[in-house]
């Protein structure tokens, strides 16, 4: 029996309500509770008092050389003290309601006290103290610190762990290849799960650590990599026959010139749709560095192929966007576009998805409308998800078994740093656009305090009264008491009663689909001159009229958020700002803002963004497909992840991966995974 099968109820000391309560934390078997892994240590080994830091946090040792005194306060509140001589000082030491202490602390009794030392008054505030004489359980380890509640305590999730180390133990199972454990000099996993809950030293505590870090890494990599390698190895993919003159044509029908960048990156992606392989390409680029133009030569590829096109966003406003401009794209080109969303009408719906199984649309814009069950496509010849951080690794193979393997573009205007690009796309190729198409102004970005509202206020007037719109985000719906920010609600009054003769939108996440739509319908053909909105506009219809975006309280928002804001204007030939509005108390608040306003390109703007907030917060999103890994951490623990990265590609490209035996636990584990059932494993 493995250790997954076996219920946390067999460990000795485990109850039923108490396994109830693990269930809460995920912790169903005892694989699941020795892979809860602690978040810090607690140091208990004791150090004399000429190392230790006014204010830091020590355990010493010490002989109690005074009666302890009470002192009662307050409804229930005591204050318990005596004097401790330790090291030639004699040491207050003070514990608060803990009263019933007081006789346990008798003159000339050895104790060891942790907790905050005040070297100026040297007087330690005891938080846990230990008699020798009773045999102390903590002074002189490291101690494991574990995300509890409920009726679990730290002392109870340790006890619990260390019996099923003691029960299981020898039951542990080595998951890597040796020759892996053998390249790293990785400690065998056994000794590492060991020394994780409970390390001997320092030193014993890393290995275990780093051990740990890059099996969690690798596992992660060895999905994506195999992933990759089965949908490129298979040739059982659409092989996009279409001539390089008629694409050329097509291009030349185009309003403008392509950059070289969007040159570069379409004969990749044209080269990949005329191989037998299974295209699976990552499109990233900044805002407005004209992806949607590369989709749709794409998309226009593969219907002078014979087949048809699918393009996922994820919000109606996008989709109904993008099918306009398609439809533009393609005039004159005997190319039917579709429109796919779960506000239609059944009627509609029903000629849609007629139409598609007829082949009579050739391409169909929606949302996640079009990976649903009943959805089916005569020829699905490729597939493109703009802004790819709103779709999963999962909902990326969901929309691939639409056709019969069809190819597979996806599109982000988050420009992802190289780290999490290894991480979440390794199961990709990326092509990327570093150029903004010609004529493009840079974007004016400015940092002003809330004092300045007035004078932003004189700027709206100015771009209005030039026939120019304005944006203005704010970060909450309505207002809250436990958050001075401004709301969208009021600042809709606060700027109608400033610009009486304007028309001024307000666009929040509360609105149906259709108030959604009239309310950017409105300000799209300049019917209202100011949009106040909440994030709703982050990924929204282009309005090149518009030419200032103004963020309140703008060091609430994480830095890609705030350049995706600023994307939204500078889409036309005017010159555009953006006005942040913030004071921020924090370091990192006054850092992003600091960042906006020395750079636009969304490269850096990404890597000091993933600095400043660590991957977990990166996409904002559970679909992301970065998981939050339990040890592992994106920014430091980098080397570790492309060592991982590389073995797992060496292992997945050998002929004898899923036939080797001495990787049968490895192949176990993908075969377990969702993202594998329906491809051939063998």
């Amino acid at each position: 029996m493995k250790l997954d099968e076996i219920s946390v109820r067999q460990i000795k000391g485990v109850s039923a309500p108490k396994e109830q309560e693990l269930h809460a934390f995920g912790v169903h078997s005892v694989a699941d509770l020795l892979d809860y892994f602690p978040f810090r240590y607690e140091d208990y080994r004791i150090r004399g008092l000429a190392e230790a830091k006014d204010g830091e946090k020590v355990t010493i040792q010490g002989k109690i050389m005074s009666a302890a005194t009470l002192q009662r306060y307050g409804k229930g509140k005591s204050r318990l003290s005596c004097k401790v001589a330790v090291d030639n000082l004699l040491v207050t030491a003070v514990w608060f309601n803990r009263h019933y202490l007081q006789e346990q602390l008798a003159a000339g009794r050895e104790i060891v006290l942790t907790g905050k030392w005040e070297q100026r008054r040297l007087q330690m505030t005891v938080s846990e103290s230990e008699f020798p004489d009773r045999g102390a359980v903590r002074s002189g380890s490291v101690q494991p610190v574990y995300s509890v509640g409920g009726s679990i305590t730290q002392t109870w999730m340790r006890k619990t762990i260390h019996q099923a180390l003691l029960q299981y133990g020898p039951m542990i199972e080595e998951i890597l290849p040796l020759e892996l454990v053998d390249k790293h000099l990785l400690m065998p996993r056994r000794d590492a799960i060991r020394c994780i809950h409970n390390p001997g030293d320092t030193d014993e505590g890393q290995a275990a650590r780093r051990r740990l870090v890059y099996e969690e890494l690798f596992l992660f990599q060895l999905k994506l990599q195999a992933y990759r390698s089965l949908t490129r190895n298979r040739m059982d993919g659409i092989a996009h026959v279409v001539d390089a003159e008629s694409i050329r044509s097509f291009v030349k029908t185009l309003p403008f010139e392509l950059t070289d960048s969007q040159k570069k990156v379409v004969n990749e992606i044209l080269i990949d749709m005329r191989q037998s392989y299974c295209m699976n390409r990552l499109l990233q680029g900044d805002v407005g560095s004209g992806k949607t133009v590369v989709a749709a030569i794409a998309l226009f590829a593969a219907y002078k192929a014979g087949h048809q096109g699918a393009l996922m966003v994820p919000t109606e406003i996008l989709a109904d966007q993008h099918m306009r401009s398609l439809q533009k794209v393609f005039e004159g080109v005997g190319l039917e576009v579709g429109l796919l969303t779960g506000s239609m009408t059944e009627r509609r719906r029903r000629d849609v998805l007629a139409g598609l199984q007829m082949g009579l649309i050739d391409v169909i814009v929606g949302t996640h409308a079009i990976i649903q069950e009943g959805v089916n496509f005569r020829s699905l010849g490729l597939v493109v998800t703009d802004e790819q951080h709103r779709f999963g690794v999962n909902q990326r193979s969901v929309l691939r078994r639409k056709g019969l393997n069809p190819d597979v573009l996806t599109m982000t205007a988050t420009p992802i740093p190289r780290t999490l690009a290894i991480t979440a796309f390794g199961d990709m190729d990326v092509s990327t656009l570093r150029e903004r198409p010609q004529g493009r102004k840079a974007i004016q970005t400015y940092w002003v305090k809330h004092n300045m509202l007035e004078r932003v206020l004189g700027f709206i007037r100015r771009e209005v009264d030039l026939g120019r719109q304005a944006y203005f985000i704010c970060p909450l719906i309505e207002e809250s008491e436990k958050l001075d920010v401004q709301n969208a609600i009021d600042m809709h009054v606060q700027l109608m009663q400033a610009f009486p003769d304007l028309k001024v939108g307000l666009l929040h996440g509360r609105l149906s689909a259709a108030e959604k739509d009239e309310v950017m319908r409105s300000f799209a053909d300049n019917e209202a001159q100011v949009l106040v909105a909440t994030t709703v506009v982050e990924v929204g219809v282009d309005v090149p009229n518009a030419t200032l975006m103004i963020v309140m309280d703008a060091e609430r928002f994480g830095l890609s958020q705030l350049h995706q804001l600023r994307g939204r204007v500078g889409r036309g030939g005017h010159q555009s700002y953006c006005v942040l509005i913030a004071d921020p108390k924090s370091e990192v608040g006054r850092e992003r803002m600091k960042v906006m306003t020395e750079t636009d390109d969304g490269f850096e703007v990404s890597r000091r963004d993933l600095e400043l907030r660590g991957p977990g917060d990166f996409f904002g999103t559970k679909q992301s497909g970065v998981p939050d890994f339990k040890l592992a951490d994106m920014s430091s623990d980098f080397a570790v992840l492309e060592e991982a990265r590389d073995d797992a590609a060496d292992l997945t490209h050998r002929e004898n991966f899923w036939t080797e035996p001495a990787l049968a636990r490895l192949h176990d584990r993908l075969k377990s995974d969702q993202l594998f059932s329906g491809d051939l494993l063998d």
